[in-house]
This record gives C-alpha cells, sequence and structure tokens, in this order.
C-alpha cells in the first residue's frame, strides 16, 4: 500500500475536482453566470419541447379567447355598452385584454406538472443536480411564456381577421412577445408557489380556479378602470395583469399607458415570484 507525500502532485488518473474545491482557484463570476444561463436554456427547451408531444392542448386551449372575442366581443361593439376612450372601437380595446387572459389562463395551472413531476420521481432528480433552485424555477417559468407567444400568435390572427387594427411594427410585436413571456413567467411562478402550499393537484386546481376569474375582472382588461367602482380600481393597480394588459394596449393599438412602469411592475413580479418558488420548493419535493 503506498500514499503520496504531503504536498505531492495528484495522480494524472485522478478525476478533476469541481472549482471552489478547496485548495482550487474558484470558478470566475461570468463562466459561472454562463452555466446559470445554459442551465435556464436547458430546463426551458425540455419544458418546449414537451408541445411537440402535445399539440391538441394549443389548439383546445384557443377555443375559449375566441368565443370571448367572436360573442363577448362582437356583442358589446354593437350595443356600444362600454364606453371606451378615445373612439376605439370596443373591439379593439378588448383584443389585448383576451390576449392577456390567455396568456393568464395557461400560467396559472403550470403547477400542475411539478406536481405531476413531483409523484413521477422527476423533481427529486432534479433536486439533487448542482442546477441552483432558482435556474429550476426561471426555466420551468419561461418555458411557460415561450409556451404562451404561441397562444398569442393565434390570438393576434384571429383579432386580425375580426377587424382589429393592430400595428405592424416589429419592434412593437417583438415587445409584446416580451410582455407576454414576463406576465406568463409571473402567473407560472404563482402558480408554482400555490403548488408549494397546497401539495396536491386537486387543492391546486380548486384554487387555481378560486383566483383565476377574479384576477381577469378586477384587471382592466374588459373595461376601462375609470369605469370601475373606488375599491375595484385600488385592486387593479395591484393586480399584475392589468399592467400587462396597459402595455399590451400601447403595443398593439397604441393607448397611451406608461410603458416603463408597466414593464418595471412586471420584471418585480416575476423576480418576487421567482424567489417565493425557489423557497417553497424543497417542501414540495419532500
Amino acid at each position: 500500500m503506498t500514499s503520496a507525500a504531503p504536498g505531492a502532485p495528484l495522480a494524472a488518473s485522478a478525476e478533476p475536482l469541481p472549482p471552489g474545491w478547496p485548495g482550487l482557484p474558484a470558478d470566475p463570476p461570468l463562466a459561472g453566470a454562463r452555466r446559470l444561463a445554459s442551465r435556464i436554456a436547458t430546463l426551458c427547451w425540455v419544458e418546449m419541447r414537451k408541445i411537440r408531444h402535445d399539440r391538441a392542448e394549443l389548439y383546445t386551449r384557443a377555443i375559449q379567447p375566441a368565443l370571448w372575442l367572436l360573442i363577448f366581443g362582437e356583442t358589446f361593439t354593437r350595443i356600444h355598452a362600454i364606453a371606451v376612450p378615445n373612439g376605439i372601437p370596443y373591439l379593439d380595446f378588448l383584443a389585448p385584454g383576451i390576449l392577456a387572459q390567455s396568456t393568464l389562463f395557461i400560467a396559472i395551472f403550470y403547477g400542475i406538472q411539478i406536481i405531476w413531476e413531483r409523484d413521477a420521481g422527476v423533481l427529486a432528480k432534479l433536486m439533487v443536480t448542482p442546477t441552483p433552485r432558482a435556474a429550476l424555477i426561471t426555466g420551468k417559468a419561461f418555458a411557460a411564456g415561450v409556451r404562451s407567444i404561441v397562444q398569442a400568435a393565434v390570438i393576434v390572427v384571429l383579432s386580425a381577421v375580426l377587424g382589429v387594427t393592430l400595428t405592424l411594427n416589429p419592434l412593437k410585436l417583438l415587445g409584446v412577445a416580451l410582455i407576454v413571456v414576463l406576465g406568463s413567467a409571473f402567473f407560472s411562478c404563482l402558480s408554482m408557489s400555490i403548488a408549494g402550499v397546497a401539495l396536491s393537484r386537486d387543492r391546486l386546481m380548486g384554487i387555481g380556479q378560486a383566483i383565476t376569474m377574479p384576477l381577469f375582472f378586477s384587471s382592466n382588461a374588459l373595461y376601462p378602470e375609470k369605469l370601475m367602482p373606488g375599491w375595484l380600481q385600488a385592486i387593479s393597480k395591484v393586480n399584475p395583469l392589468s399592467y400587462e394588459v396597459s402595455a399590451l394596449r400601447w403595443l398593439l393599438i397604441g393607448v397611451p399607458t406608461n410603458l416603463a412602469l408597466d414593464t418595471g411592475v412586471l420584471v418585480g413580479a416575476t423576480v418576487a415570484g421567482i424567489t417565493v418558488s425557489s423557497l417553497l420548493l424543497p417542501r414540495l419535493a419532500r
């Protein structure tokens, strides 16, 4: 039996130790950031590949927004029941709200997927990898956002077919995609946070159904904020969906808003959602 002398170099056949191991130089911050971004992108790509195996989900989820535009939008446009500022046709005013609604309905039940992964043992395997919990949550959140872009494209095309005057500016359309991703990322994080508390699919479904319509009706998706009673206006001002709708209205049909504020609220809400979901993830994985 032989032993290396103190201070002797490691044998050439030994496996390399990970960066940051005692006695070895730490990983440069830039390299660590790249690795984190790579893990987030990989997780996002894995989530996106699932769409290829279940494309029917995208088609069926487009039915409800289409009905809102075709029935609710067309009817209220004819009867002039809701006063819209600047003489905008009600259907034009409604289309960005329905776009935000469709992404909300996709993302708010995203936590069911992470509960399924826990039951299948996938989440436990992910938790023992060196990938940070925040990267796991971020990858899943932005995968939900990319899924929502496909749904948003369907709503935009349908709105154009119905005669809604939408922008053709490619930069604004890129901004629409960004706002949709941010909004969906936040609401998917909200769903995953609820999953960390509820711990079961049935409870998550019940809570999700209980909060979806209040979130939608307390926003400015269907009617201008100035038409709401005072107590509902106060709720609308703290509802992230209102800021998503306002940003989409400015980008798609030119309704004035504070785009920097709307985007900032969505970014802040998404960061907070990722933080809370990451803290609750170990509880879900038990």
